[in-house]
C-alpha cells in the first residue's frame, strides 16, 4: 500500500482514521508504562512527532466511553499485553503551550490561562460531583470561567488531578507539550524570570508529590533545569539525544526512512535531511521526509516552518551570524564544544558553549564524536547535519547583511575591489558597511578581533560558488586571519590579516600587519594553489572605522 503522508497532522485518532501513512512508534507506550520513573521528559527539537507521539498516548490511555480499540490494529503496543491491560483506563490532562509566545509577561498569562482552561473543559462535569467539596468547586469554576489569579493557575493542574481521583478512583495521567515556548518567548522579550516562576511552581505541584499521579509526561525543545526550573523536581527523568533510551522514539530511524522513500532517491534525501544522531542512533526529521513525499522535491522544509524567533534573536543580538564558528561550519568542520543538556538560557548572554549546546538540542547541529574528560565533562565535535539545515546558517548571514547592506551593492562593489587590489574603495566600502552594521552588533566589551573576524566571513560567505574562504588556517609559516581561495586556477587570490587598535596609531598597526604577512608568507599557499595574482591587505579596526593597507603585490 502507497504511502500517504498527512503533513501537519498531530492528532493520532485522525490520522488513522483517514487512512494515512503512520510510522509505528507505539513502543513508546510500552516503554513509559514499562519504566519505574513517574515522570519524564522528552526534549527535542520541533516538528519531530513530539505532538503525535503525546496525542497517540492520550487515545491509548486516557479513559473513555467510546472504545478506540481500532486505532492501534496492526500496531506494536497492540500485540503487548502488559500494555493493554492499561488501555483507556486513566483520566487524563493535555495541554500544549506550544502557541504561547508573547511579548510581555501579562500577554504570554493570557495564552496560558486559555491553554490550562481547555484542558478542564473537558471535565466539566465534576462541578456536579457531589463527592467534591465546595472549594474544589470553586477552585475549578474559577479556572473555567477565567477568574483564577496567576498564583492559582500554578496549583491548576494539582487541583484538577485531585478531583479526577476522587471522581474516578483512579490515578491520573498529565501530558504537557512544549512545555518550553512561553520560557523562550520570556528570554526573548525580558521576562524571564517571572515566567520561570510560575512553570517552577506549576510543574512542581502536579508532578512533585502529587497521590493522584500516575504518569506525567512533557515535551520541549530544551531542558532547562539549570534556572532552578525542576529544582523541585527530583522524579523528573530527562531523556535528551543524548541518552538511549527512546532514542528511536521521535524521528524517523534509517529502516523507517527506507521503509517509505523510493530507492532511487534514498542517496539524495540523506544528503539533504540526514545526519541526527540521538542516543547513537541516526535519524531523519519526519517533517522534512513526509514533505520529501508529497512534494517530491529536495529543499529546505523544515527549517521554513514554525518559529525561528529565538534563531534569529540569537544571530543578531548574540552574534552568531558573525561568529567565525558558524563559518567552519559552513565550510563542512567541526567546532569542538563542551556539550550539556542542561541548557541555561541566560548563559546564552556571555557563554558559546551554551549557544552552541542550544543549537545542538533545538536540531541546527549535530553531535559527531565526543568523550569523556577525567572530570567528567563531555567533549563533542559539533557539525552541521545536512543540506537542510545549512541553508539556515547561509539565511543567517543573507539576513544579517541585509541590515548593513540592504540591496549588497556595497558588498559586491567591495569584494570585486577586493580582487582588483584596490585597497583605496576596499576602505571606503568597508568604512559604509560597518557604519551600519556595528549598530546591531556593537564590539564594545566583546572579543573585537573575533567581531571583526566573524563579519568580515559574514560579507564573503555568498562567495562560496567561486572561492573557498578559509579562516585561521595554516598558510606560509602562520596562520592568516582570512584567505580567498580560487576554485579555479588563474583567478586572484586575497590575503587579509586585522589588527584592533589600541595603543598604535593606524598607520603603525598597518605597518604590523603588513609584516607580518609579508614575514610569515601567508600567500604561499594561494601561489601554490594557481591563485594569480595575489592581492595581501592588512586592515585595522577601531569602532565602526577600518583602514585598509595593501601590501606590495605578489605574483604580479
Amino acid at each position: 500500500m502507497k504511502f500517504r503522508p498527512a503533513l501537519g497532522e498531530s492528532d493520532f485518532r485522525k490520522m488513522r482514521e483517514l487512512g494515512a501513512g503512520y510510522i509505528d512508534k507505539t513502543g513508546l507506550i510500552s516503554q513509559l508504562l514499562d519504566d519505574i520513573n513517574p515522570v519524564a521528559l522528552f526534549p527535542r527539537p520541533r516538528r519531530f512527532g513530539k505532538t503525535l507521539n503525546l496525542s497517540t498516548l492520550r487515545y491509548f490511555l486516557a479513559k473513555s466511553s467510546e472504545d478506540l480499540s481500532h486505532l492501534f490494529e496492526g500496531l506494536a503496543v497492540a500485540r503487548d499485553a502488559q500494555a493493554m491491560a492499561h488501555f483507556q483506563k486513566y483520566p487524563t490532562i493535555f495541554v500544549s503551550f506550544k502557541d504561547v509566545k508573547a511579548k510581555t509577561f501579562d500577554a504570554a498569562m493570557v495564552g496560558i490561562r486559555s491553554q490550562i482552561a481547555s484542558a478542564f473543559d473537558l471535565y466539566r462535569h465534576l462541578l456536579d460531583d457531589p463527592r467534591l467539596g465546595t472549594t474544589m468547586k470553586r477552585r475549578l469554576r474559577e479556572v473555567l470561567d477565567g477568574t483564577a489569579t496567576p498564583d492559582e493557575l500554578q496549583y491548576s493542574f494539582q487541583w484538577l488531578s485531585q478531583a479526577l481521583y476522587e471522581h474516578y478512583q483512579t490515578p491520573v495521567v498529565i501530558l504537557i507539550d512544549e512545555y518550553d515556548t512561553p520560557i523562550q518567548s520570556g528570554y526573548i522579550h525580558e521576562y524571564f524570570d517571572d515566567v520561570v516562576l510560575f512553570f517552577r511552581n506549576f510543574l512542581s505541584a502536579c508532578l512533585k508529590d502529587n497521590v493522584a499521579l500516575f504518569k506525567g509526561v512533557l515535551t520541549g525543545i530544551l531542558r532547562v533545569s539549570k534556572e532552578n526550573l525542576f529544582s523541585g523536581l527530583n522524579n523528573i527523568e530527562v531523556h535528551s539525544i543524548l541518552t538511549s533510551d527512546y532514542a528511536t522514539a521521535f524521528g524517523f530511524t534509517e529502516t523507517e526512512v527506507a521503509s517509505v522513500i523510493e530507492p532511487a532517491y534514498l542517496e539524495q534525501v540523506r544528503a539533504w535531511y540526514n545526519g541526527y544522531v540521538f542516543g547513537g542512533h541516526v535519524i531523519y526529521n519526519p517533517w522534512s521526509i513526509l514533505s520529501f513525499l508529497k512534494h517530491r522535491t529536495l529543499k529546505p522544509f523544515w527549517v521554513n516552518t514554525g518559529s525561528s524567533d529565538l534563531i534569529e534573536h540569537l544571530g543578531t543580538a548574540k552574534g552568531l551570524a558573525m561568529s567565525d564558528q558558524s563559518y567552519a561550519l559552513l565550510r563542512g568542520e567541526t567546532i569542538d564544544v563542551i556539550v550539556d543538556d542542561d541548557i541555561a538560557l541566560r548563559d546564552m548572554d556571555h557563554r558559546s558553549d551554551a549557544l552552541w549546546n542550544f543549537l545542538l538540542f533545538a536540531g541546527y547541529l549535530k553531535l559527531v564524536s565526543s568523550e569523556y574528560d577525567d572530570n567528567g565533562k563531555l567533549h563533542g565535535k559539533l557539525a552541521i547535519p545536512n543540506k537542510e539545515v545549512r541553508s539556515v546558517y547561509l539565511a543567517m548571514f543573507e539576513s544579517w547583511l541585509a541590515r548593513a547592506d540592504r540591496d549588497w551593492a556595497a558588498t559586491k562593489e567591495l569584494v570585486k575591489a577586493l580582487l582588483a587590489g584596490d585597497a583605496t574603495t576596499v576602505e571606503r566600502l568597508l568604512g559604509r558597511i560597518l557604519l551600519t552594521a556595528m549598530s546591531y552588533q556593537d564590539p564594545a566589551g566583546r572579543a573585537p578581533e573575533k567581531l571583526y573576524h566573524g563579519f568580515i566571513l559574514g560579507l564573503l560567505v555568498h562567495l562560496e560558488p567561486q572561492y573557498e574562504v578559509r579562516s585561521n588556517r595554516e598558510a606560509g609559516y602562520g596562520r592568516a586571519d582570512v584567505l580567498m581561495r580560487p576554485k579555479a586556477q588563474g583567478r586572484p587570490g586575497v590575503v587579509m590579516e586585522f589588527k584592533v587598535l589600541d595603543e598604535q596609531s593606524p598607520e603603525e598597526a598597518l605597518n604590523d600587519a603588513a609584516k607580518q604577512i609579508r614575514d610569515r608568507q601567508y600567500a604561499a599557499e594561494l601561489t601554490n594553489a594557481g591563485a594569480f595574482p595575489v592581492y595581501e591587505y592588512a586592515i585595522v579596526f577601531d569602532g565602526k572605522r577600518a583602514w585598509v593597507k595593501r601590501v606590495a603585490p605578489s605574483g604580479e
